[in-house]
């Protein structure tokens, strides 16, 4: 089944629903579904780790502390 012909047939069982209270229910459950899917990555995330990253990018606004890219990838390359 495509998406279109799913959601073609969402609309139609929708549609033979009078009840106004399940109507409701299937909304906000609907609703909920969609902002959950929609969470960031950043929601996923610890304190902790917004913490060492907001701490990252602080430090980052230091010249001093930034590391040239080649460097970077010699190091990890050693490691993989």
């Amino acid at each position: 089944m495509n998406t279109t012909t799913l959601k073609s047939d969402i609309h139609k069982l929708i549609d033979q629903i009078d009840n106004e209270q399940l109507l409701l229910e299937y909304y906000n459950e609907m609703k909920s579904l969609i902002q959950k899917d929609r969470v960031s990555a950043w929601d996923t995330l610890t304190d902790k780790q917004k913490k060492e990253i907001i701490l990252s990018w602080e430090e980052s606004e230091d010249e001093v502390n930034l590391v040239e890219n080649d460097e970077v990838l010699r190091k990890y390359k050693e490691m993989l």
